[in-house]
């Protein structure tokens, strides 16, 4: 089973291929368009199963797409207040239930040291939901240990340290063995898009530790083929598990 977690930065009509490429059988793509919307810009019929998705933007939300004979399905019992952490339900050859993220982290008024975040707050929100094995989080974080602070609710260790109990770690750091913070590889080439700029490591894929002797593939897309053609601002974290 291919998982594919990639910021498309909008315009997923226009970069379809490069996402087909990757071969998917889920794929959690942030920043896409609609469905309907995409059916109709793409002019093609490369969107096989009815995606999952939400967004106030219809140019701009959250998606999970399914490929090769997979399917998602949102769980019944969702939060109004959580829009882009959506809890979705894989079936396939692989069944497994998937927390895609896109976490809006921002909150006018409230400071980020008096606030959880989105994600933190999904852990107690989807409990039952996330309790069911397996469990797989994946998606554009926009956090990482390099803006932790003493004291804030949102730091990202924080979450790291609870999904840690929950039996979960991250693909990258485990395959790695790098510390958060310390990630050579970044998924985000902020601002100016420049492979010497702004870069930070934000996007992630969280398994089962019994998951990591079986995965096959684990790589995040290059800057040149990602962000230095104008695809995205953000390179694609792909994982390939063993069936």
């Amino acid at each position: 089973m291919r998982l594919v977690a990639w910021n498309c930065n909008m315009a997923l009509h226009r970069k379809f291929d490069a996402l087909l490429a990757l071969r998917p059988d889920v794929a959690v793509v942030s920043e896409c368009a609609e469905p309907v919307r995409l059916r109709h810009k793409s002019k093609s019929s490369w969107i096989e199963a009815e995606p999952v998705w939400f967004g106030r933007n219809a140019d701009k939300g959250l998606g999970v797409f399914a490929f090769n004979g997979y399917s998602v399905e949102p769980e019944r019992q969702t939060s109004p207040y959580l829009r882009y952490i959506l809890p979705v339900r894989v079936s396939g050859r692989r069944r497994f239930n998937l927390l895609a993220v896109w976490a809006q982290n921002a909150s006018a008024g409230s400071p980020r040291k008096h606030q959880q975040g989105p994600l933190r707050r999904s852990l107690r929100q989807y409990r039952s939901f996330l309790a069911e094995e397996p469990l797989v989080i994946a998606g554009d974080w926009n956090s990482n240990a390099i803006w932790d602070k003493p004291g804030w609710r949102i730091n990202h260790m924080t979450k790291v340290d609870m999904l840690a109990d929950m039996g979960l770690v991250s693909a990258y750091h485990a395959l790695t063995e790098e510390a958060h913070g310390q990630e050579t590889m970044p998924t985000h080439y902020w601002r100016d898009r420049r492979k010497d700029g702004p870069t930070y490591h934000i996007d992630f894929v969280f398994v089962p530790t019994a998951w990591l002797a079986r995965v096959t593939q684990f790589r995040i897309g290059s800057f040149e083929e990602w962000c230095g053609n104008g695809l995205s601002d953000h390179a694609p974290v792909i994982m390939e598990v063993e069936i």
